[in-house]
């Protein structure tokens, strides 16, 4: 693998990304541009990699590295993507060894942006960006956060356990279409709703998020633009989606409603509550003196994915998700027919099954009659593999 690193402060992040590439067996080439070793030395890349550090085309000059480098690599990632390393990349500049390498490169392409707002947002930034996922890289969108400085805003390095994620996920289907959902935008749902009872009670479910979180990642590293809409979920920030947080159920349909309108590909991996209290008391709930417990009235929440699925564009996929203890794929059928979705995963989960979970298995059930059984495995190749199911309705797999 060749890590590419550009001028930004956000360098010394990129030193645990390091450490988790090559702790993960990963043989890294580190190519680090002149204005980034203003930051972080190239001694301190050669001491993590275990390999030595490629400055610039006049080192090594009978192994050709401004070619070598990019022929041989499974994946070349550049963290951070300054704008003008961006720019440079995007119009063809072959002026160092990390631009050279890039355009030489025959593997999948990641980018990782880091600049501060109003450079992230010019004009010109985003016409490279765009220029870049035309041609197949895929530049993940940067994190909202503290940048340099008092400044916050959209421009932060992901982190980096994130971005090794992605990478991660890449390198995964290295021999598949890397970016089979380029150009799509994407919304997933992850998490579990809460419906206050009082001040500090609520009636919720066993929802981690991890799953709604596998959807998103394994989405970013095949190309898409994904809107991620998480209840009540504190799992790291999947590098490259747009983060919405919710809590209750209406807050979720509303977030959610709004990025379906725009959007190719929505994947209802949340759980939301059935229901929720029909009063909400302002103070807390006081036990009786009697010992008598309070009598809650409920009352039924939308049904959001029923609603989405009513409404949806023509050429939309709707997929949705039925969480069952009882007949798995009976109950499945029926809520495929109702929420009118493309494809419904359907699992057996309970107290100790699923939910928390890092492997999950499914019966993935198409409007069309399909019928794919997916055994338990990594919640990660899951949402791939449920992927390749969207993709292939969508003329792309």
């Amino acid at each position: 693998m060749v890590l590419g690193v550009g001028g930004g402060i956000a360098a010394y992040k990129v030193c645990e990304l390091l450490r988790l590439l090559t702790e993960s067996g990963h043989r890294v080439r580190v190519v680090p541009t002149a204005a980034a070793l203003r930051f972080v030395g190239a001694p301190t890349w050669a001491a993590l990699s275990g390999q030595p550090v490629a400055e610039d085309v006049w080192s090594d000059v009978d192994q050709v590295p401004h070619v070598r480098l990019g022929q041989q690599a499974d994946l070349v990632l550049v963290a951070p993507a300054t704008a003008d390393l961006l720019a440079r990349a995007a119009h063809g500049l072959a002026d160092n060894l990390l631009t050279s390498t890039l355009l030489t490169a025959r593997c999948p392409v990641l980018l990782a942006p880091a600049m501060h707002t109003e450079m992230w947002e010019h004009p010109a930034t985003a016409h490279n960006v765009a220029l870049l996922r035309e041609r197949g890289v895929l530049v993940i969108e940067p994190a909202v956060g503290r940048l340099t400085g008092a400044d916050s805003g959209k421009g932060r390095l992901p982190e980096p356990a994130e971005i090794f994620a992605v990478a991660r996920r890449v390198l995964a289907r290295r021999r598949n279409p890397p970016a089979d959902l380029a150009g799509l935008r994407v919304v997933v749902t992850a998490g579990g709703t809460r419906e206050p009872l009082d001040p500090v009670r609520f009636l919720g479910n066993r929802s981690s998020g991890k799953q709604g979180y596998a959807f998103a990642r394994t989405a970013v590293a095949r190309g898409a633009r994904v809107t991620l809409v998480a209840a009540n979920v504190s799992l790291p920030d999947p590098a490259g989606a747009d983060l919405v947080r919710v809590g209750t159920t209406e807050e979720l349909r509303a977030a959610t409603v709004d990025a379906a309108a725009g959007a190719d590909v929505v994947i209802m991996a949340a759980a939301p509550a059935d229901f929720r209290p029909a009063v909400y008391a302002p103070t807390k709930i006081k036990k009786a003196e009697s010992g008598a417990a309070p009598v809650v009235e409920l009352v039924t929440n939308p049904d959001i994915a029923a609603e989405l699925g009513a409404t949806k564009p023509a050429g939309q996929i709707l997929v949705a998700f039925a969480a069952e203890t009882g007949d798995l794929v009976a109950n499945a059928r029926t809520k495929l027919a109702r929420k009118r979705a493309d494809l419904i995963v359907a699992n057996q989960v309970g107290a100790e099954r699923v939910f928390g979970a890092d492997a999950n298995s499914a019966t993935v059930l198409g409007a069309d009659g399909t019928v794919v059984v997916l055994d338990e495995r990594d919640k990660e190749q899951l949402a791939d593999d449920v992927w390749d199911l969207v993709s292939t309705r969508l003329g792309r797999g």
